[in-house]
């Protein structure tokens, strides 16, 4: 369940200077969109980075300390062999004597495609295809750089690049029974990865994850001809999409880990400790030729092992378990690196995410960091310091805020270092090496500011300031200055949210507010950064504003940015405190003197859909309507990964699960619409079906709008337009006067 934003990888269009009211057009087609630094990745060395020129045809190298020219890499115009336009993608390999171009990427799932990939050799520059066998997928260079695995149709591959001969490893992948390689679709969703498989530090064994989805249920729905794309083959019979999708409570893919010696042919099952419905979530050779890092989780993912492997003989030890009494984040496992001779941790275990650090075998060396704060990422170490974004604020050491974030970098004793001290939101993309890192700032006034800095956390040139669209909002835009607020409700617990007026606000007055939330664990809609809003620039909720809105957005408890116990609180009872924040929030609200506390509104897309119809139905009728999109309405309907980190399996926590929509219908207070694609892999448009029909047999009337072959993100053509079209007039219906 991931938050749907409005921001796809577009360039901004012209920003007109006599623009002073936004139009819903200027929102969905991205016309204040800002400007992003595209094109630029660290090479190899860490000390120097590639950029594209000549239309996407060049891949020029310049150095990070002076941004000079070192030399081109590639020119397809020049190039022999295959002629290709240009890429969508690159990687270079480790030994920098060839290029892996991307082309023709099709997408599949949310962090899934094919594509056509070619090798170009920097010496000879000559372009080849990968492999003539068909489209591939989340294809890797071994660690010297002469071969590159790729999965094809569910099973493993690997090119040798000095002879150009294919070699297939497996050969009982199959749609809908066996993947080998590359995750399944809820392991993909929810586990946040693509690729399944590892080179060893020598290059001479390949290890994977191999998924039996034979005994998981399937999922069924329909394509119509539609259009954008237009489906010509369903004129007159509409065709049926099946994919293996394990609801909560419902029985899993069988995994199972497996090495290949690339030498002797010789395929080994590596019987590592699992349960029997347990999770492999990562796979990681380390620094050593026989050493494969393995992490498991057991069903509930409350207990995680790091065990590690030999992958010639299948002898194995526990490195480290981390136990917890409610659950462990991805973040725990997402960031891993075992090529040194130490690694890092991401674990909440003192209430706060920090990190620890590891000898190689697995012995805890220190908490590096904390205090009452997040660390929110992890970047990577030179040897020396490690890399990582939190929300602790310089100006109060050991304390966080959960709207900021900075970066910092830690040596193994502890000592801390502040590499971005403006205050706001900071991200960062470090060189490999961690010698250069490219530091992305906003805040609540100032769209994305990228800027080059060293690791020591100089600056040394600003590579996009979007000074266009701060200047397009500053004096083009009638519109007013977003604030942060915060209260705290009848229960003592303080919230954190952002409001966005009218230009001409008039505190005699009183407004209609809409409010949007998201709400789901961990997630945070309320930050002083750009990236505030449905579209990011709060540009939606500024035209709102325009129209005579007053748009807030408050994060409840569950959300995350402040600890283990304010987001982990709704564990086995999603939906409840969540639902009654949202509520407190409308009280809050409708006790300002300039809000109409009869006009109030909420909305949200997935689980934002969710506790959008969870609080119209909580039980104090604040709200005189509510937009609910993609919305889950029984979580026995949603993916087992994701719904029973957070509630177990249905069989164990009943109760928690009728907590829901379909379980609370009967209290709806207030007009509610709802919006759902026909195709949406993700939250199946069962539940709007089946909320629906409850609503029908009741006699409680309610709004609905569907979605021809879209899925969860609702886009395509003139999807997006007419969905926000459908929710704007919703709202000026019930609330305008």
């Amino acid at each position: 369940m991931k938050r749907i934003l409005l921001t796809l990888a577009l360039l901004p269009a012209f920003l007109a200077a006599t623009a002073q009211q936004i139009s819903l057009e200027d929102v969905v087609f991205y016309k204040y969109y800002p400007s992003r630094v595209r094109g630029l990745s660290s090479m190899p060395d860490g000390k120097t980075y590639g950029r594209t020129s000549n239309g996407g045809k060049c891949l020029v190298r310049y150095s990070y300390a002076d941004d000079v020219a070192v030399d081109t890499l590639m020119n397809l115009a020049q190039a022999k062999g295959e002629r290709l336009n240009g890429w969508e993608g690159y990687t270079l390999s480790p030994d920098g004597k060839n290029i892996l171009i991307e082309t023709e990427s099709e997408a599949i799932y949310r962090r899934s495609q094919t594509a056509q990939y070619y090798i170009y050799n920097v010496e000879s520059h000559t372009v080849r295809a990968l492999s003539k066998g068909g489209a591939q997928e989340v294809p890797k260079f071994s660690p010297d750089g002469t071969k590159i695995a790729f999965v094809r149709k569910n099973n493993l591959f690997y090119v040798d690049l000095a002879t150009n001969k294919e070699h297939q490893v497996t050969t009982d992948g199959r749609f809908n029974y066996i993947i080998n390689g590359k995750p399944d679709w809820v392991y993909e969703e929810e586990f946040e990865y693509n690729r399944a498989f590892d080179f060893s530090a020598d290059s001479k064994m390949l290890a994977w994850v191999r998924f039996d989805e034979t005994d998981v249920r399937t999922f069924s729905f329909q394509y119509f001809k539609g259009t954008n794309p237009e489906m010509t083959d369903n004129t007159l019979y509409p065709s049926n999409y099946e994919y293996k999708y394990p609801k909560a409570g419902e029985v899993n893919s069988k995994v199972s880990v497996l090495s290949y010696d690339l030498e002797t042919q010789t395929i080994r099952t590596l019987n590592v400790p699992l349960d029997k419905d347990g999770y492999i979530p990562r796979i990681q050779f380390t620094g050593e030729a026989n050493k494969l890092a393995v992490v498991t989780l057991n069903r509930l993912q409350n207990r995680c092992d790091i065990y590690f492997v030999n992958p010639r003989t299948g002898e194995f030890n526990l490195a480290v378990r981390e136990t917890n009494d409610k659950y462990i984040e991805t973040s725990y496992y997402a960031h891993l690196d075992f090529s040194g001779d130490k690694f890092i941790l991401l674990s909440d275990r003192d209430g706060f995410n920090h990190l620890y650090l590891y000898d190689k075998n697995g012995k805890l060396l220190r908490q590096l960091t904390q205090g009452e704060f997040q660390v929110n990422d992890y970047y990577g170490t030179d040897g020396k310091f490690h890399y990582y974004a939190s929300t602790e604020t310089p100006e109060m050491k050991g304390k966080g805020n959960p709207l900021e974030q900075y970066i910092y970098k830690v040596d193994e004793k502890g000592k801390k270092t502040l590499l971005t001290p403006r205050k706001g939101t900071n991200s960062a993309e470090f060189s490999d090496g961690c010698l250069y890192f490219v530091n992305v700032f906003s805040d609540l006034q100032t769209p994305p500011v990228t800027t080059l800095c060293t690791s020591a956390g100089k600056q040394l040139r600003v590579l996009e300031d979007n000074a266009r669209l701060k200047d397009a909002y500053a004096k083009n835009l009638e519109i007013s200055k977003p604030e942060l607020f915060s209260f705290t409700t009848s229960e003592g617990v303080e919230l954190n949210g952002w409001m966005v007026k009218p230009a001409n606000f008039d505190a005699t007055k009183r407004y209609p507010v809409i409010m949007y939330q998201y709400s789901g664990p961990g997630n945070q809609q309320v930050h002083n950064s750009w990236s505030n809003g449905n579209a990011g620039g709060l540009i939606w909720e500024h035209r709102l504003a325009q129209k005579g809105y007053i748009v807030a957005c408050v994060d409840g408890r569950g959300t995350g940015g402040r600890g283990a116990d304010f987001q982990k609180c709704t564990y086995m009872t999603m939906g409840d405190k969540e639902s009654k924040d949202q509520v407190e929030t409308a009280l809050y609200l409708g006790s300002l003197p300039y809000v109409d506390k009869d006009r109030i509104a909420i909305w949200g897309w997935s689980f934002g859909g969710f506790n959008t119809i969870m609080s119209m139905c909580e039980g104090r009728p604040v709200f005189s309507c509510g937009v609910a999109v993609a919305p889950v309405t029984d979580w026995r309907f949603y993916d087992s990964a994701y719904t029973e980190r957070y509630m177990r399996t249905p069989q164990e926590n009943a109760k928690g699960y009728d907590i829901s929509p379909l379980h609370r219908f009967k209290k709806l207070h207030g007009d509610l619409l709802i919006c759902h694609g026909l195709t949406d892999d993700n939250v199946h448009f069962q539940n709007a079906a089946e909320l629906s029909e409850q609503l029908v047999q009741a006699g409680i009337q309610f709004e609905m709008q569907t979605y021809t072959n879209r899925n969860h993100s609702i886009f395509g053509g003139n999807t997006r337009l007419h969905l926000f079209t459908r929710i704007e007039q919703f709202f000026d219906k019930h609330l305008l006067k």
